[in-house]
């Protein structure tokens, strides 16, 4: 036909200036053709080429035009267009981009996932109705825990027990320690801890509700809490513990309890209660 053709967004048109009519708009992708009445002629229209650009287009086309004439673009020479690329090199061209666009959504979606399933354990405490956020005991915490377990025997355990400092510390020291902990990445990562130290076979730790643990078979109780806690931990280690137990709290003491022992100050101060005298009445007001 009688026609030159450039580029804009959305749509392929053609109009035959023989029979006067408007084909309908054929979607290319990012880059479209548009059909146009011109004065001047195509040399030697390839038919079956037009036929298989307007009728199976591939996913992807780009249409340039390598010089001008004058007013006109440049018309096309006999057999395949110069202007146009192959069908069969922008089918390649598309799969390749489809394959980097498939690969980068995979790694974007792989991403999302791993950090909300890395997240979620560490953001979850804070839902909670008494939170209890994982704050690592400092290295004079361990020491002055240490300090008041000295003389001292049985199973121990710690209660949130983080990345598992203190029940390494306490295994390192003779101790049965255990742990129990709501986050299960602390709990593997304490794990690898106490096997790099070579003490996995006397410190061990459970992914548990310390709501839900009984604490009656344990002579030595430490625990990091948070002041909205210590009242009901109080009322529970007061009724499971035995009289030969000892409490040992960190950052914060029991609110009713007399400690037997007090040792640090500031953020590193540690209260030991014995279960006698607060099992006693001695430590209740």
């Amino acid at each position: 036909g009688n026609c030159f053709f450039t580029l804009i967004p959305f749509g392929l048109f053609h109009r035959d200036t023989a029979f006067g009519q408007r084909g309908r708009p054929v979607r290319l992708g990012p880059a479209e053709i548009l059909f146009l009445p011109s004065p001047f002629r195509f040399h030697h229209w390839d038919q079956p080429f037009f036929h298989q650009l307007s009728c199976s287009p591939p996913p992807l086309v780009h249409v340039r035009a390598s010089r001008t004439l004058g007013t006109h673009l440049a018309t096309l020479e006999e057999g395949r267009p110069p202007e146009c690329v192959p069908p069969a090199s922008l089918e390649a061209s598309s799969l390749k981009k489809s394959s980097w666009g498939a690969l980068f959504t995979g790694i974007v979606g792989g991403t999302l996932v791993a950090v909300y399933a890395v997240a979620t354990p560490f953001i979850t405490p804070a839902l909670r109705r008494i939170c209890l956020p994982f704050v690592p005991a400092t290295t004079k915490q361990i020491e002055n825990v240490v300090k008041m377990l000295q003389c001292r025997s049985g199973p121990l355990v710690d209660i949130g027990s983080g990345d598992g400092r203190i029940v390494i510390a306490a295994a390192k020291e003779g101790f049965t320690a255990v742990g129990y902990e709501l986050n299960p990445w602390l709990v593997w990562y304490s794990r690898y801890r106490a096997w790099r130290e070579g003490v996995q076979a006397s410190a061990r730790f459970y992914i548990s509700d310390l709501w839900k643990v009984t604490f009656s078979q344990y002579s030595n109780v430490v625990i990091f809490g948070v002041p909205q806690m210590m009242a009901p931990l109080e009322e529970k280690l007061e009724l499971e513990l035995q009289d030969d137990a000892r409490v040992i709290a960190c950052r914060f003491p029991f609110p009713h309890w007399t400690p037997a022992q007090v040792t640090g100050e500031g953020i590193d101060t540690v209260w030991a209660y014995d279960a006698r005298a607060f099992r006693g009445g001695g430590g209740r007001p």
